[in-house]
């Protein structure tokens, strides 16, 4: 689990492309906040979300499961409860991402040490958002 300031710090700094799942299509909603910061820093973020698959938000087509995407996935950015997350860490292992990152509050040990074992590195009880400004990452080029 990437826990220092470094680690993470070179995560960020390497990632192009990011999957948010659990995106609300809700301004006041963190999710939709962090995308918008992501985008504005750089990053290429997808959407995902079943409940509002084919919307858009940010001007980006929100996707109904992780497989769809087709790209690369440097990061996937986990939005969910606690108690879901271990499905989206699966997907993400599945879709051969390279990391996931369990947003502030997002707790799943068991699923963290899945993703740790299929070689992803894992952030976890963190904010992408909060940590783009606490560790001063440039915006991607």
């Amino acid at each position: 689990m990437l826990t220092t300031d470094a680690a993470i710090r070179d995560l960020l700094t390497a990632a192009r492309t990011v999957a948010l799942v659990g995106i609300s299509d809700r301004p006041d909603r963190a999710s939709n906040q962090v995308m918008k910061v992501m985008q504005d820093h750089g990053y290429r973020v997808l959407p995902v979300n079943p409940m509002i698959t084919g919307e858009h938000v940010h001007g980006e087509y929100i996707w109904r499961e992780l497989n769809q995407l087709g790209d690369p996935i440097d990061i996937v950015d986990i939005f969910r409860k606690s108690s879901e997350a271990g499905a989206a860490v699966d997907a993400a292992i599945a879709a051969g991402a390279k990391a996931v990152w369990l947003q502030l509050g997002v707790i799943d040990e068991a699923a963290a040490a899945r993703a740790e074992a299929a070689g992803l590195q894992v952030v976890m009880d963190r904010c992408i958002k909060i940590e783009l400004a606490r560790l001063g990452v440039e915006p991607v080029t």
